[in-house]
């Protein structure tokens, strides 16, 4: 007779064989199912003189892409912050929002991207590189150790097209705002004086709104980040310490020429005072913000107070109509504002104003 066992044995192994495979994929769980991956930044496309470094690196809705450019040594950093259903809707296009960052802070910061601005619905957000002190102008002198500082070229000629030709923008001028902290709101009033024609909305959240010598302490500051003697005037929005180390020390003349009163010779200073060019903003949506830093002079924001009420003085003779939130020492100005020169009092200014920017957008 012939003998069976074999066949039993055989028939045992390939059930013993087909139970440990099934167990072996019971244990991994990409035998299951391959999650997803989450959904990577959209690819930009080099051009207007920005070529980019490595990948664009976070989220696709909050991402930062890295770019080179012979205006500004070094490499630099762009945070864009994408709405919900951007990517849903290949057909529609959106405002943006310019948002600068103050001295000491970069937009690899994560903490630049705030809540209200990541919570934003219809708009986009970017918050281009402004150096750790590039107050947002093109250097009177580009011979220095920090090497070519031309920050305006940089972010109107080449930002401002290469956001435009790589996302779904409108681009044109009431689809697109600019605003600032501190530094920053130097920058927004002054992009916005010098290119009225790019922008419909400008805010500035404790900026750096005047350099006359009105305000001697915050031109005194400017040159303070120049010759990195100390940090007089920061804005970080990740709420620690400020930089002490702002770059290689330049001479205070490095940007606007001399600070000094004598002869006229700070004549360029007074030149790129916002304060006193507001009428350039005619026909703008205009937004001021500032705490009083508790009544302590030691304290930034109690000098920055100061000149945002000589910004809206300016604007109250040419009869500008403006928002202006004045939230003195923060008590009900958002968790933990003290009124200080600090990311959580510019976290509500935000939340204040990004509803009322995006407002404006649909009404435009």
């Amino acid at each position: 007779m012939r003998s069976v066992l074999p066949v039993r044995l055989s028939r045992a192994k390939t059930l013993l064989a087909a139970v440990a495979t099934a167990l072996l994929m019971l244990g991994t769980p990409a035998a299951h199912a391959t999650s997803a991956e989450a959904p990577a930044p959209p690819r930009f496309t080099d051009g207007f003189g920005l070529t980019q470094v490595g990948t664009a690196t976070g989220t696709a809705a909050n991402f930062v892409v890295t770019v080179t450019t012979a205006q500004v040594a070094g490499e630099h950093r762009i945070r864009i912050l994408l709405p919900d259903g951007y990517a849903a809707d290949s057909t529609k296009r959106y405002p943006v929002f310019y948002l600068l960052h103050g001295a000491s802070d970069d937009p690899g910061n994560p903490h630049l991207a705030y809540p209200a601005l990541t919570a934003a619905k219809s708009m986009i957000t970017v918050i281009p590189d402004g150096g750790l002190r590039g107050w947002y102008t093109n250097w009177l002198d580009q011979d220095t150790a920090a090497g070519a500082q031309n920050w305006e070229n940089f972010h109107i000629n080449q930002v401002i097209p290469f956001i435009d030709a790589n996302l779904r923008t409108l681009g044109t001028k009431q689809g697109r705002a600019i605003g600032g902290i501190s530094m920053g709101g130097f920058g927004a009033l002054h992009y916005a004086q010098d290119h009225p024609e790019l922008f419909s909305q400008v805010a500035t959240f404790s900026g750096a709104d005047d350099l006359s010598m009105d305000e001697a302490v915050i031109r005194g500051a400017v040159v303070a980040t120049l010759t990195n003697i100390g940090a007089a005037l920061c804005g970080s929005s990740s709420g620690g310490d400020c930089a002490l180390d702002f770059g290689p020390p330049v001479s205070s003349d490095a940007v606007f020429g001399s600070p000094y009163p004598v002869f006229n010779a700070d004549w360029r200073w007074n030149a790129a005072d916002p304060s006193a060019h507001m009428d350039k903003l005619a026909g703008m949506g205009i937004s001021l913000y500032t705490g009083d830093g508790a009544g302590d002079p030691a304290e930034p924001e109690f000098w920055v107070r100061s000149a945002a009420y000589h910004a809206k003085d300016h604007l109250d003779a040419l009869n500008h109509p403006y928002h202006f939130v004045d939230y003195g020492n923060g008590s009900g100005w958002g968790q933990g504002c003290r009124g200080g020169h600090k990311p959580e009092c510019w976290a509500q200014d935000l939340e204040d104003f990004v509803p009322r920017l995006e407002a404006a957008f649909a009404s435009a």
